[in-house]
This record gives C-alpha cells, structure tokens and sequence, in this order.
C-alpha cells in the first residue's frame, strides 16, 4: 500500500493539480459561453460583468454540486479495487487523462468547436483504464448510464424548456397588457428559478458541509422558504409600483 504523502507521488499531485486549474478554465470558458451568451447578446449585461458573475457562480456550483459528478469520475467508471497495490499505476494514468481532457477542451475552445467538458474527461478516463487494465477494467453498466445521460438529459431539458414557454405565452404573451401581467408574475418566476437550485443543492450537496444528512423533506422545506423569502423580495423591490398608486 503507497503511502499518501510518499514522495514518489507528490510531484503527481502538485502537477495535477496544476493541470486540474487548466481543464477548469477550459470548462469555464466554455460554460460562460453557455450561461450567460444571450445575456451579453441582449446587452443586458456586459462581457465584464458576465465573467464577474461566471467566476463567483460556477466556483459555487461545482463546490455545492459538482462532487457527485467528480466521485463518479473518479470511482464509477471503473472498479479502483483492480489497483490495490498498483497506486502509482492509477495516478499516473488519472494524470493522463487530465492533461488528455485539458488538452482537448482548450483547443476545441479556441477553434470554436462544440466541446463537453464531461464527455472529455469520461472519454479520457475510459482510455487510460482501457490501455491499463483492458475491456475488464470498465464498468461498462455505469459507463451505459453515463452515456445514456448525454442523450436523456437533452431531451428532458428541451420539453421542460418547451412547457415553460407554452406556459408563459399562454399567461403573458397572448395578454393585451403583456407588461402589467408580466410583472405580476414575475415574483412567482423568481421564486420557481430559486427553489429548484435551493433544492438541488439541499438535497444532492457535498458531504463536506453535512448536506448529505439532510432528508428531502428537509431540501423540500428549505427549498419552499427560501423561495417564497425570495418572491416577496421581489414583489418589494423589483416589481415596480405603478404611478397610479403615487395619486
């Protein structure tokens, strides 16, 4: 058994960690793009102030979510049991596919090409436990549901998006006075946005801050509050009051 700290390895862990700073900035990059192009697009807030925000908000999103996707990495596509004995063997070949994944996202990035940080760093990790332990070092079940939710994940989004949007144009748009009846459900919209983050970082939060201890009813709970605190805040401060009221 390599010991932790040993100095064999140390070097490995310093560079990866360097190289680990690499494919975040590729994923950011990316992300950026992503998060906040329509945004800058629709000048309703500036390049600056994006990546401001991008900074703040995707450092906390992969703190407060990002784990699960990151232990699943790091054990669920292949058995870490196959190197017992043979650690140096598992942190070179994760080295690997860092620099692999990095590499790639950077320069897809650049060339302005469609890139997947996850799609990257999975294929990444596939390869080198392919090369070092063959066909029977992947859980090729867990690596089937990965896969599958590249495909799944696209299409649940697009019918949510597409509800929504019949939702709101049946509420808002086909109104006379679309502004008035906009702003009337804007707290609602606000508070919707709120719960479901709340809620998804409640109940699928890291370890590390005890979130894992708590039940779903209590994500539920937490959600709810949250949410409502954030629609009245909303309705206060964000909703103008209309000039009629001023009289």
């Amino acid at each position: 058994m390599l010991e932790p700290q040993a100095p064999e390895v140390v070097w490995i862990v310093v560079v990866a960690f360097l190289i680990s700073f690499l494919l975040a900035f590729g994923v950011g990059a990316n992300d950026v793009a992503n998060s906040f192009g329509t945004s800058v697009g629709a000048k309703v807030l500036t390049l600056r102030q994006a990546c401001f925000l991008a900074a703040i908000f995707e450092m906390l999103g992969a703190i407060l979510i990002g784990y699960k996707v990151s232990d699943t990495v790091r054990k669920g596509i292949f058995p870490v049991e196959m190197y017992e004995g043979a650690e140096r063997e598992l942190l070179l070949g994760n080295l690997a596919a860092l620099i692999g994944s990095a590499s790639w996202n950077i320069l897809a990035t650049f060339l302005r090409l469609p890139i997947s940080g996850t799609h990257s760093i999975v294929g990444a990790v596939v390869g080198f436990s392919l090369v070092a332990r063959g066909s029977s070092g992947i859980q090729w079940n867990k690596l089937g549901f990965i896969v599958a939710s590249w495909f799944i994940s696209p299409v649940l989004s697009g019918t949510v998006s597409v509800l929504i949007f019949i939702i709101i144009r049946h509420l808002i748009l086909k109104k006379e006075n679309q502004l008035e009846v906009g702003l009337t459900f804007l707290p609602f919209i606000y508070a919707f946005t709120v719960f479901v983050n709340v809620f998804s970082v409640v109940h699928d939060g890291p370890s590390v801050l005890k979130l894992d201890k708590i039940y779903w009813w209590g994500a539920l709970i937490t959600g709810l509050s949250i949410s409502v605190i954030t629609g009245i805040v909303v309705w206060c401060f964000v909703v103008p009051i209309p000039e009629e009221n001023y009289s």
